[in-house]
């Protein structure tokens, strides 16, 4: 592990939590974000970027019993500050501009 293993998360928006997440899923999130707490940088297929979104923003999918969630989350360089959690669903453009808008007001503070 790196340095920045104490990375903070920091939730703007979302929770994980069981239910709506099945455990398995919940537990693969909770080990995701630790590896990204700890300086790994994740890629496909479990992290893709998001760079409509800003520099730094990446999207986990995680695939659930019967659906999948995504995970937007911002890579700042003391905290992972988590944009949204949400179920995967087509209206994607929304989510897009609601996030950009989160971390517009976090990269503000």
């Amino acid at each position: 592990m790196s340095d920045n293993f104490n990375k903070p998360l920091i939730w703007l928006k979302g929770e994980v939590k069981t239910p709506p997440f099945s455990t398995q899923a919940r537990l693969e999130v909770g080990f995701l974000l630790r590896k990204l707490q700890g300086g790994e940088n994740l890629s496909m297929p479990v992290s893709r970027p998001m760079p409509t979104i800003g520099s730094n923003c990446h999207e986990l999918r995680i695939n659930d019993e019967d659906l999948t969630w995504r995970i937007v989350y911002f890579i700042d360089s003391d905290a992972i500050v988590i944009l949204d959690v949400f179920e995967k669903k087509p209206n994607k453009k929304k989510v897009i501009e609601i996030c950009q808008k989160r971390l517009k007001r976090y990269r503000d503070i």
